[in-house]
């Protein structure tokens, strides 16, 4: 029971590995969900359902728990970064 415990811990200690990680898919997502459309109101409808259906939610966890740690071990992620925010052009300067 002890060596369980014991293999247990250590196979947490090397998959959480602390690292936090660009999270590649989760900003491709949103940044994908903020030009999918050139209407504001469509795009928060569509920001609204993909939160409902919790596909943000699976991007950030796969970031989480796979992508960024295979970027930890291998020094490089799946996922290619998505770049800058595109809606920052709707920011007041």
């Amino acid at each position: 029971m002890i060596k369980t415990k014991f293999l247990a811990c250590a196979a947490l200690a090397l998959g959480a590995t602390s690292c936090l990680g660009p999270n590649n898919a989760f900003n491709s997502l949103h940044n994908w969900n903020a030009t999918v459309t050139e209407y504001d109101w469509a795009n928060e409808v569509i920001y609204l359902g993909l939160n409902v259906i919790p596909v943000y939610g699976v991007a950030h966890l796969a970031d989480i728990l796979v992508l960024n740690t295979i970027q930890y071990w291998s020094g490089e992620n799946p996922v290619d970064a998505p770049g800058p925010f595109p809606a920052d052009k709707f920011t007041a300067k």
